[in-house]
């Protein structure tokens, strides 16, 4: 008995010395526990604080709720005829060589019908949709479900190849709509959403932060395209094109359109149209079924620090003018070679992106305010815009 009792003291003793011994090694509960409170009082002050930035959401419900029901599918085909038809005198698709043909267009390679899927947005609630030109181009018919399961039949209503942006018309009211986001108060690191279709994968939702912006990933080769990207690493797929890039409140930030890719899926890098050009693109395709672009006039590049050496000037950020075009708007204005545009109505432009955005926004009649520095000067210059038939 009296050997049991020792065992047993010496079993009570060693359990006692073990627990003691796992506190000093992991000090988890209460030491964690005691940490954890400011830090969380400190996070709630910091989240209330005025004019303080939001803390990143690590819960998306209610960005995604709001934006689920405004992303359509879109599902266009084309004939036998059509497809044998376009087949020989189609255009150059630059999206091919990131997704490959078989992603978009499925069907008979040897001139059978051709169908494909992508995305789209409800712009306004009687049956606008914003989409991608090349999920619709080459399509005889179109055909749109939305959230709730219902299918119409969609009318092509207007297209701009050099941007990649389509609307669609379907005749139904009542739809949902996202509020629009300012896409040029977006910020590199902020939280973003992709919503789409990915290989057919209804209402799927993706995260991630805006990598850059203002990206020119050089995928449309015409020499006036508009390549102003917002460069994101949410997850995009074919798909997913036409469909929303949104905002941690759920408002469209942009259209999704590309991808970085050798395989054809997702490797990092997606891409997508900011809400901003994508508005005026919009307004002009839903009221004259085409974009009204207008002509700056300019040939330009990029400004660098061995570029600024050589003009003597002491900023690396910009866009220089190599020449203007005679009777051009910027020929009118005074523009001149050399000069380096570095904002315009007080934006600044930091590359060729930046400038061919802000123009493309304009409207035949607006005045620009150009910043330029000449011969070491800074100028404002106002430059009135024209349209590019005039």
């Amino acid at each position: 008995m009296k050997h049991f009792l020792s065992l047993a003291a010496a079993g009570l003793l060693g359990a006692v010395l073990a627990l003691a011994g796992s506190r000093l090694l992991f000090p988890v509960n209460e030491s964690l526990a005691n940490l954890e409170q400011p830090a969380a009082r400190q996070a709630k002050w910091m989240n209330t604080a005025p004019g303080a930035a939001t803390s990143a959401p690590f819960d998306f419900t209610a960005a995604s709720e709001r934006a689920m029901p405004a992303v359509v599918h879109i599902s266009a085909a084309a004939s036998a005829k059509t497809a044998s038809r376009n087949r020989g005198a189609e255009p150059y698709n630059p999206f091919r060589e990131f997704f490959g043909e078989d992603f978009f267009l499925f069907g008979n390679p040897f001139g059978g019908p051709k169908k494909g899927t992508g995305s789209g947005v409800i712009y306004t609630s009687d049956g606008y949709i914003i989409t991608n030109n090349h999920v619709v181009d080459f399509a005889d018919t179109i055909e749109v479900t939305l959230y709730d399961n219902r299918k119409f039949s969609a009318t092509l209503v207007g297209t701009d190849p050099k941007t990649d942006l389509a609307v669609l018309k379907i005749e139904a009211g009542g739809l949902p709509i996202l509020q629009l986001a300012d896409s040029d108060q977006a910020k590199v690191g902020q939280w973003v959403l992709a919503v789409g279709n990915p290989f057919d994968l209804t209402s799927t939702v993706t995260a991630g932060i805006i990598s850059a912006k203002g990206r020119n990933i050089k995928i449309l080769r015409d020499n006036d395209a508009i390549e102003a990207f917002i460069q994101t690493d949410a997850a995009v797929n074919p798909g997913n094109s036409g469909g929303a890039l949104v905002d941690d409140q759920g408002r469209l930030l942009g259209i999704n359109t590309a991808i970085a890719t050798q395989t054809g899926s997702f490797a990092g890098y997606s891409f997508a149209i900011p809400s901003n050009l994508m508005r005026r693109i919009v307004e002009d395709l839903m009221e004259h079924g085409s974009f009204k672009r207008v002509y700056l006039g300019v040939n330009i590049y990029d400004l660098n620090s061995d570029r600024a050496k050589e003009l003597r000037i002491d900023i690396s950020q910009g866009v220089v003018v190599e020449s203007t075009v005679p009777g051009s708007s910027a020929d009118k204005a005074g523009l001149r070679a050399k000069d380096v545009i570095t904002r315009i109505d007080g934006r600044q432009v930091k590359n060729m992106p930046d400038l061919q955005e802000i123009v493309s926004r304009s409207r035949a009649g607006d005045v620009l305010r150009m910043s330029v520095v000449r011969n070491g000067e800074e100028l404002t210059i106002p430059v009135a815009m024209l349209a590019a038939d005039e």
